[in-house]
């Protein structure tokens, strides 16, 4: 009897149960919804960069124990993917002092953190690049430094300059600085400006060894192969530096290849630039014919391009003088805008474009003049020499140039390398067939030939009129079924002639009848 009752109230317990269970999950269903609540989707896009709202720890900060990481927050969702060359996350910010550091990415807000934490009594400098974008690719316009302590007092010494591709000629932007703190080889790090320009500001006194680095693969670290320089300063307040980037070779130049400039002047193209403090050295080229290395030719000097351009130009203002036909070129007219880069800046500035880590926001033009001045006070070396012989190289001949002793921008002394040169032949004009022809005309009269000849036909007369009708070769045969004229008989004979008799043909069968006349026709 109990056991019926227990069954009799489960089951009236059971819908009731299954109804409690059926709202709570649509409550749990709803309750998120309740909770992201938001606008709408749809309207414009946003067209307002992302901006930092808060840094964690923030700048001036000086902190008595070690943060965990450092907290950038922004007031928008930001893109896991940034502007730069190097599209990862990771490139986005620069942590100083330190070899490596990790940056997260939590939608609204990154996270920074050295390898092996932070360390106590050091000055940390973190560089947020402007290379931060949002969802609707809306670009951060500007970099944000934040400094703070672990220990120490921040510093206020600030280390200025400029960093130039020597080799190219041009300012680096975008180069990559490493300022390392002597002897405790502490790495501070930035990135030039649009202009070859940077500032490491609340930097530690003592003696820094400078870095300037072309950046290529823009992975903010210092590799072997990339074109750098160096230099050692001592800080106190503030200090400036100029930096010559180039690639550092263990290996002297070799001789590439030679062009004919004219019969008298060679130009030798060798693998890598030369030393531009080495001054040129006839005794370092050697030029033989290819037929007797024994013999050299004489050479008469070796220039560099740019002593080789001014010997040319002079030699063009002689010749303009002597000309008394040559009309000086007319003056520019006044007021006329300048051409960029005519007041000495350096000619691939305007072509490298606002680039740091990536790329710089438009904005007003760089300042160059730090990078101009540098390029002013020693010029980019070139990998070319020219050499002027004392004689003219002979048409279709071919020579060898020998060269040792160039030495590169490392100090390293090049070995002894040849390169093979093709005087070309003259081409035949029809000028000079003209004068060939007359020349042979010229001889054969002078060897007595019979002058007295008679004239050639004269093939410019006018053609036969072609237009005339030809004869009719398409003349009728005659009819054989006429009468011969001489078997006719007088005209008094009324005798018919005889006829003669038909050919025997084959018997092929009885005679066929011969078709009936025609009917005559009535008379009208």
């Amino acid at each position: 009897m109990d056991g019926q009752a227990r069954g009799a109230r489960r089951q009236a317990r059971g819908p009731g149960l299954r109804l409690a269970a059926a709202a709570a999950a649509l409550a749990g269903a709803l309750a998120p919804a309740c909770a992201f609540m938001g606008s709408p989707p749809g309207g414009p896009p946003r067209t307002i960069p992302p901006r930092v709202v808060r840094v964690v720890p923030e700048s001036g900060a000086v902190l008595t124990t070690p943060p965990h990481q450092v907290e950038i927050d922004f007031d928008e969702v930001i893109g896991e993917q940034t502007a730069a060359t190097q599209r990862d996350i990771q490139g986005a910010v620069l942590l100083s002092p330190a070899d490596k550091w990790s940056v997260d990415w939590h939608r609204t807000h990154l996270t920074v953190e050295p390898k092996g934490g932070f360390k106590p009594d050091r000055v940390y400098r973190v560089e947020l690049l402007p290379v931060i974008v949002d969802l609707h690719q809306n670009r951060l316009r500007q970099d944000k430094i934040v400094v703070f302590s672990t220990g120490p007092e921040i510093p206020a010494a600030t280390l200025r300059g400029a960093v130039v591709d020597w080799t190219g000629g041009h300012l680096a932007a975008g180069a990559l600085v490493e300022a390392v703190l002597l002897p405790d080889s502490l790495t501070y790090r930035t990135l030039t400006d649009s202009g070859g320009n940077f500032a490491l500001g609340a930097m530690p006194t003592g003696d820094y060894l400078v870095y300037g680095v072309v950046d290529l693969n823009s992975d903010h670290h210092r590799q072997s192969r990339e074109p750098f320089d160096t230099v050692r300063v001592s800080l106190q307040d503030s200090a400036e530096v100029g930096l010559y980037a180039f690639a550092h070779d263990t290996v002297g130049p070799r001789l590439r290849s030679v062009e004919l400039v004219d019969s008298l002047t060679l130009r030798l193209i060798f693998d890598r630039p030369i030393d531009p403090t080495q001054p040129p050295d006839t005794s370092m080229v050697q030029v033989t014919p290819a037929e007797d290395t024994t013999q050299r030719l004489a050479i008469g000097s070796v220039l560099t391009p740019e002593a080789w351009d001014s010997v040319t130009k002079a030699a063009a203002a002689a010749a303009a003088a002597r000309d008394t036909t040559h009309r000086a070129p007319a003056p520019g007219r006044p007021g006329a805008p300048a051409r960029p880069g005519a007041a000495g800046e350096p000619q691939h500035a305007q072509r490298q474009g606002a680039r740091r880590a990536g790329g710089l926001p438009a904005g007003p033009r760089p300042d160059t003049t730090r990078a101009t001045h540098l390029l002013a006070v020693r010029p980019a070396p070139t990998d070319r020499r020219i050499v002027r012989l004392a004689a003219p190289l002979e048409r279709g001949s071919r020579v060898f140039v020998f060269v040792a002793g160039m030495r590169g921008l490392t100090g390293v002394v090049g070995h002894q390398s040849r390169a093979t040169l093709t005087v070309p032949k003259p081409t035949k004009t029809r000028a000079d067939s003209l004068r060939q022809a007359a020349a042979a005309d010229s001889l054969r009269r002078s060897r007595g030939a019979d002058t007295t000849q008679a004239a050639p036909p004269d093939t410019a007369h006018a053609r036969a009129d072609t237009t005339h009708a030809p004869s009719d070769t398409a003349r009728a045969r005659p009819d054989s079924t006429r009468p011969n004229p001489d078997s006719l008989p007088p005209r008094g004979d009324s005798t018919p002639p005889a006829q003669p008799p038909l050919p025997a043909r084959r018997d092929s069968g009885p005679a066929l009848p011969p078709p009936p006349l025609p009917a005559p026709s009535p008379p009208r």
